[in-house]
């Protein structure tokens, strides 16, 4: 059995890459505190990584809705379409609950 693809995988290593510049920037964020930096220098980069987070959710979220949803939405299980867009829409709920 092989497994499904994701609805991100075109775009996995464009992931990837956003992920480690953002680790990178977590990784900015503790030298700063480490080297006792002004505080509302480290709250500027803070929302800088947060920004960039919110940016790969967005799109993930999109890619799963365009992908994941929409294949269930056109397949012959209403139920299955129903648990899919339910979990997107609880997906949304975190999002802008973060």
């Amino acid at each position: 059995m092989t497994p499904m693809a994701r609805g991100y995988s075109e775009d996995r290593d464009a992931y990837l890459k956003r992920l480690k510049r953002i680790e990178g920037q977590v990784r900015g964020l503790q030298r700063m505190v480490e080297e006792d930096k002004y505080c509302i220098d480290i709250l500027t980069q803070v929302a800088a990584a947060t920004s960039a987070l919110q940016s790969v959710a967005i799109g993930l979220l999109d890619e799963h809705v365009r992908h994941c949803v929409a294949d269930a939405a056109k397949g012959d299980d209403p139920a299955h379409a129903e648990r899919m867009v339910t979990e997107a829409t609880r997906a949304i709920e975190r999002l802008v609950k973060a």
